[in-house]
């Protein structure tokens, strides 16, 4: 009975990775996109900006 608990505490464990790791893929995708959108932004936004949009 101890193995059969064992086996299915693993699966429970790995799917929630699996879950969490593709919520992160997503979240990594967003950042991407909304990166890109602000990068051609700066490029048509005034001249007086001078061109960086971020802080860092």
């Amino acid at each position: 009975m101890v193995p059969l608990l064992l086996v299915l505490l693993l699966a429970l464990i790995l799917f929630g990775a699996g879950f969490a790791l593709e919520v992160l893929w997503w979240v990594a995708i967003v950042v991407l996109v909304v990166w890109l959108l602000g990068f051609v932004a700066r490029g048509t936004s005034s001249a007086g900006s001078r061109g960086r949009w971020y802080r860092w």
